[in-house]
């Protein structure tokens, strides 16, 4: 079975991936970024096992043979589920593969914004880590004795939750549907936006959550909160964004997700010293690519023997 990974790869993984031809898997490693040799795998391949780089019509058609398309990950906002469709090839995903890689990426960024860790790096680099302006102490904090807002209560949240809890904060969260078995407060996400310090995205892009967080949502947010969004960029207006940051209502961000991916180097959000940012890498752990490799082969092995396949979207 020809496979390709439509991703860069690192020598440990490659060799891995590689080892599988002994499961009669032929992987070839294609990084995200050579079209030409990704449109030249394709004539042969039955398989796509895809990561960010979007499966579009013109993906799927260049594949007569595709019979799978296999996110790592969760979302498939970046697949063409209706010309999948059309062509009879399954699209699963793997839903909790890189819940604890993203879980504690996004712990990672609310530290990096409450402790400006982004500016006083630079700070130290160029000589000034000992004359910084005084008046930035006002806005170093910590995560003990704040309000931390979850939009959306999947896996990644879960995960983080207690820790947050056990370092002194206050969880709340908004959800589609309510868990009462969980011990936290299920809010508007109104009510959220007015008490959270800290507010975290973690739900899907659909036409539904495009620009949840648009202009009208930020004049609602606590003054001097945080935002984190590890989930899907166009879930926030990144222009809105901006202008909360100059106002002061918001007073931070950390982002590993855009609106445009790659970012364009003329974003000024990659301009702020206020801006924690990092390219969706929150999910790339090597712990997170071996238990995906274990979802990802499975599925291989139940689409040759033709059994239902695990997490099928399409």
């Amino acid at each position: 079975m020809k496979v390709i990974y439509n991703y860069a790869t690192g020598p440990e993984f490659e060799r891995t991936l590689h080892e599988l031809a002994s499961r009669g898997l032929d992987v070839a490693v294609c990084p995200e970024s050579d079209d030409a040799r990704l449109f030249d795998l394709l004539r042969e391949a039955d398989v796509l096992w895809h990561c960010l780089r979007p499966v579009d019509a013109r993906v799927i058609d260049t594949a007569p043979n595709l019979r799978l398309v296999q996110k790592i990950g969760v979302g498939v906002n970046t697949i063409d589920l209706e010309r999948a469709k059309a062509r009879g090839i399954a699209v699963c995903n793997m839903p909790g593969t890189n819940s604890r890689a993203v879980a504690e990426h996004t712990l990672g960024l609310m530290l990096a914004a409450l402790r400006q860790i982004r500016r006083f790096d630079g700070d130290t680099r160029r000589g000034d880590g000992w004359t910084w302006a005084a008046e930035r102490q006002d806005r170093l904090g910590e995560i003990g004795g704040r309000t931390v807002g979850f939009v959306g209560m999947g896996g990644i949240p879960q995960l983080l939750a207690p820790t947050l809890i056990a370092m002194g904060a206050r969880v709340l969260y908004t959800a589609r549907t309510a868990k009462p078995h969980l011990p936290y407060a299920a809010v508007s996400l109104d009510e959220l936006l007015e008490r959270a310090d800290i507010v975290s995205l973690h739900v899907p892009l659909t036409d539904a959550t495009r620009h949840l967080l648009d202009a009208r949502r930020f004049a609602r947010m606590k003054p001097g909160a945080v935002l984190i969004n590890t989930a899907r960029g166009a879930l926030v207006d990144e222009r809105a964004l901006i202008t909360a940051l100059d106002s002061g209502r918001v007073s931070a961000a950390g982002l590993d997700v855009f609106g445009d991916e790659p970012i364009a180097p003329s974003n000024p959000l990659l301009a702020r010293d206020d801006v924690v940012v990092t390219p969706h890498i929150a999910w790339l752990t090597r712990e997170t690519l071996l238990r995906s490799l274990d979802v990802a082969v499975a599925n291989c092995d139940r689409l040759a023997n033709a059994q239902p396949l695990l997490h099928r979207v399409v």
